[in-house]
């Protein structure tokens, strides 16, 4: 009898443990996402988004990895001389998130294209993979890019929080591109969220929790999602910049993957800048990096 107990005893906490780790990795995966009009809005409440409405531009899809179709748009430069850029947007947001870079690189003659992430925007919704599957959509969208623009003489890429570790990411694959910028990635998804499982003083145990979920659930692991393990033979020269007050997404982040690189890189931290805050803070010394950098690498 006693054994009898034993077992159920075992079982129910077993069940127990399996549920609590489906639900960790449902939430860490699977966040609620604004839509376009709230991206929009949001935008438009934190600095002036008036010359998007002046733009020319073009929607359209590509297909991304396993065909997951992306949801894409071009905004067009006047005075453009073949020169492009893909910029990725973060987690939650969409590609209306990315205009707040776009009219520093159409300032610096860069055509834009702004796209929605996987499970993001008016892409259909999946959970994310922190890296791992928006990297090969991201391939996708560059070789798109490619083909699509004849003129194209000067190709680059820029994101943002999610967004820079896309593009870290997708350093692994050799992309086709002259320069990458990645502001405020994050160098391996654990340590995010160890982090924030601290602020809350929730025990850093739960990450493993998740990690199980994450398996049992989308069959991808949280530890395996490491942007900076992509890096070892990169060459595409990177610009790092990070908020130097950034809580959620910590300094040494960008400080590590920096280092890591083989390639050429740069990091500059924005004092007074908390997450994603930077070309917000200080959009002066941030375009004075980027211009600086670009003059640097092309």
């Amino acid at each position: 009898m006693k054994m009898k107990i034993l077992i159920i005893v075992i079982l129910v906490l077993l069940v127990l443990i399996i549920a609590a780790s489906i639900a960790l990795a449902s939430f860490t995966m699977t966040g609620s996402r604004q839509t376009l009009e709230e991206a929009f809005a949001w935008q438009s409440d934190h600095y002036d988004t008036s010359f998007y409405s002046a733009l020319e531009k073009e929607d359209y899809t590509v297909s991304g990895h396993d065909d997951y179709v992306i949801h894409v748009e071009f905004l067009k430069n006047p005075d453009s001389d073949g020169k492009y850029i893909i910029l990725s947007h973060g987690y939650t947001d969409n590609r209306f998130g990315s205009l707040k870079y776009a009219k520093m690189y159409l300032d610096l003659g860069f055509n834009c294209i702004i796209y929605d992430l996987r499970g993001h925007g008016e892409n259909e919704k999946t959970f994310t993979s922190y890296g791992v599957l928006e990297s090969k959509d991201l391939i996708k969208l560059i070789e798109d890019t490619g083909s699509r623009y004849s003129d194209i003489k000067t190709l680059g890429l820029h994101g943002e929080s999610l967004g820079a570790a896309t593009t870290v990411t997708s350093m692994k694959y050799k992309p086709d591109v002259d320069f990458a910028v990645a502001d405020c990635g994050f160098s391996d998804i654990e340590n995010v969220l160890k982090n924030g499982y601290a602020s809350v003083n929730a025990p850093s145990f739960l990450f493993n929790l998740s990690n199980l979920g994450a398996m049992i659930l989308y069959h991808h692991s949280l530890s395996s999602m490491r942007p900076i393990d992509s890096l070892d033979d990169n060459q595409v020269p990177i610009l790092f910049i990070h908020g130097a007050e950034d809580s959620f997404i910590v300094p040494d982040n960008s400080r590590n993957m920096s280092e890591r690189t083989a390639g050429y890189s740069e990091l500059h931290l924005v004092e007074g800048a908390g997450h994603a805050e930077s070309i917000l803070t200080d959009p002066d010394s941030y375009m004075k990096y980027v211009e600086a950098f670009l003059k640097k690498v092309l």
